[in-house]
């Protein structure tokens, strides 16, 4: 779907159940996303993926190491559903561990921003994550984004307090 020099962002095929189910498992992966998955749940997230590029023509896609194959993770755009990210353009990444430190997250987000801004008519595209993961965060600054406090917020799925409830927001406003 999307070439760049080491990558291919691409629909979700069956073969990427298993890589990514021992993502969901892996501790160091999982460490700011709410902890580790069961198979259920990852069968669940990858649905949603499907079904998030069906009908929007976008989606959070699989990204694939041209070089080998290689499941790494994904990186897309959806639709954001929680605080005062609901209904915006969102861009989100996870790769597993031995993919960190190459960049290829950034890579990935270069081209999933590319595409949404040449083929979605959005006035911006923000991203999130929680205060911990430094990686994330300096990852958002690196690809130009603006930290915006404004729109922090408590993430509905964690309890006040829970080391994972606040969330800080990165926006990037559509390129002139």
């Amino acid at each position: 779907m999307i070439e760049t020099g080491r990558l291919i962002l691409r629909g979700w095929q069956a073969e990427d159940r298993d890589p990514f189910l021992g993502m969901g498992r892996s501790p160091a992966v999982m460490e700011h996303l709410g902890g580790l998955q069961s198979a259920e749940q990852v069968d669940e997230a990858i649905a949603r993926v499907r079904a998030c590029q069906a009908a929007n023509g976008h989606c959070l896609w699989a990204v694939e190491r041209k070089m080998d194959g290689a499941f790494l993770g994904f990186c897309g755009l959806k639709i954001g559903n929680v605080g005062p990210i609901d209904g915006e353009i969102e861009i989100g990444w996870r790769l597993r561990e031995d993919a960190w430190g190459q960049g290829f997250a950034k890579e990935a987000a270069i081209a999933s921003l590319a595409w949404g801004w040449a083929n979605l008519d959005a006035p911006r595209i923000v991203a999130i994550t929680v205060p911990g993961n430094r990686a994330s965060w300096g990852l958002m600054e690196r690809l130009g984004m603006t930290r915006r406090p404004d729109m922090d917020f408590g993430h509905p799925h964690f309890a006040e307090g829970h080391r994972l409830h606040r969330h800080i927001t990165y926006v990037m406003e559509r390129p002139a």
